[in-house]
C-alpha cells in the first residue's frame, strides 16, 4: 500500500499546486529559515495531507513550502520525522516518496550532528559524502515496491560528486569553513558515550546524527540525486573535549550556521 498511500498524499498536493517541483529540501536543524528565501506560492500543513505523520520535535514546523529559489521551483519539507519518535521506518521516509512521485530528482538534505573528527569544529559546514548506517531497521525492510526502485539499490554512488563539489568551491570562494565527510547514523534519542564517540571516530565517521541516513536510502532506491549537509553543533572527538549537550545549544549552533548554509544553496542552485 506504500505507493497507493504516497500517490493519494502526491495527488492531493497536485490538486493544489500549480507547477512540478525540480528540486525537494528537507528543512532540518540548520535549514530550517531559508524558508524566508523562498518565495512561497503555498502551505500546506503536513496535517492536511493524507498518511502524513504529524512532527514532534522542537524547530520542525511541519508543513510543505512550495515556491520558487534562485530560479528553480522548489518543494520544501519543513520538519521531519525519525525513528526515535516511534515512528517505521516508512513513516519516516514516507515524505521522500511523495516528493519523487512530485516530480522531484534533486533532493537536498540538511541536519545537525556532533563532530567525531577533531579537524571538524563547531558550526563547521560538512558536505556528506558516504554514510554508515547503525540504524536498527533499513526502510527497504519488507516486500519490494518495484515502481520505486530495485529490490537491491547499490549505494556506490549516492551522494553527488558534482553538487559536493560545487558546493565546496562555494564555500572557498565566500570564506566559509566546510569540510566533506562521513555521517554515522543512529538511531537516537539518547546522545552517544564517550566510548561510542571513539568507536565512531575509528571506524570512520566524521559525523554523527540520528536522521538523514534512512531518507538518503530511500532517495537512492528511486534515482534521485541526493546532497547533504551537515551542521557540526557539537564537539564529540576528541573525547577530553566532550562537555553535556543541550537541545538549545544544538539549536542555536544551528541557527548560527543558517546564514551560510543558505547562502551556499542558494548559490548552488542559481548554478545549476
Amino acid at each position: 500500500m506504500i505507493f497507493e498511500n504516497a500517490e493519494e498524499a502526491a495527488g492531493y498536493v497536485r490538486s493544489i499546486l500549480d507547477f512540478e517541483p525540480q528540486v525537494g529540501i528537507v528543512l532540518g536543524t540548520g535549514l530550517g529559515n531559508l524558508v524566508s528565501e523562498i518565495e512561497i506560492e503555498r502551505e500546506i500543513p503536513y496535517k492536511n495531507i493524507p498518511h502524513f505523520s504529524l512532527t514532534t520535535v522542537e524547530g520542525h514546523s511541519g508543513k510543505l513550502i512550495l515556491g520558487h529559489l534562485s530560479g528553480k521551483r522548489v518543494i520544501g519539507l519543513a520538519g521531519r520525522f525519525h525513528y526515535y519518535e516511534g515512528r517505521t521506518m516508512q513513516e519516516v521516509t514516507f515524505p521522500i516518496r511523495v516528493l519523487k512521485l512530485l516530480g522531484v530528482e534533486l533532493l537536498i538534505i540538511s541536519n545537525a550532528a556532533g563532530s567525531t573528527n577533531a579537524k571538524i569544529g563547531v558550526g563547521d559546514l560538512v558536505f556528506i559524502r558516504d554514510h554508515i548506517n547503525f540504524h536498527a531497521e533499513n526502510p527497504l525492510r519488507g516486500e519490494n515496491e518495484d515502481r520505486f526502485g530495485p529490490r537491491f539499490p547499490d549505494m556506490l554512488n549516492t551522494y553527488s560528486k558534482r553538487l559536493n563539489d560545487n558546493a565546496m568551491s562555494i564555500a572557498k570562494s565566500l570564506k566559509i569553513k566546510a569540510h566533506t565527510g562521513v555521517y554515522f547514523g543512529l538511531s537516537g534519542p539518547s546522545l552517544e558515550t564517550p566510548a561510542e564517540y571513539r568507536m565512531i571516530n575509528i571506524l570512520g565517521g566524521d559525523v554523527v546524527g540520528m536522521s538523514t541516513v534512512p531518507e538518503v536510502i530511500v532517495a537512492q532506491h528511486m534515482g534521485m540525486e541526493i546532497f547533504v549537509v551537515s551542521v557540526a553543533t557539537n564537539k564529540c572527538f576528541p573525547i577530553k573535549l566532550i562537555r553535556p549537550t543541550t537541545l538549545d545549544e544544538v539549536i542555536e549552533v544551528a541557527n548560527s550556521a543558517e546564514p551560510k548554509l543558505t547562502a551556499i544553496v542558494k548559490k548552488m542552485l542559481s548554478e545549476l
